[in-house]
């Protein structure tokens, strides 16, 4: 079984790194390449992916996507919610 380790890695905007992050991405393990196929910079931030919902606006969709098929699902990370009946 081969278990990959994922993190976000930002890209930046016109500005640079002093501009912000236009946009977080997930890649494998220390990539450059994002799971969209986007190349970014080597130095640019990493974070865990625990903080991908923190900023959904700044969050690649395409990578998002990808890395939930990637991702197991433990239900005991999530809360249990009542159903309607």
């Amino acid at each position: 079984m081969v278990i990959m380790m994922h993190q976000m890695r930002a890209e930046y905007g016109p500005g640079g790194k002093p501009g912000g992050v236009k946009t977080w991405h997930i890649v494998v393990e220390d990539d450059t390449t994002a799971m969209c196929g986007r190349g970014l910079e080597p130095e640019a931030e990493t974070r865990d992916p625990v903080h991908w919902t923190d900023r959904p606006g700044l969050s690649c969709h395409a990578c998002g996507a990808l890395f939930l098929r990637e991702a197991p699902y433990l239900p005991t990370e999530h809360g249990y919610r009542e159903q309607p009946e």
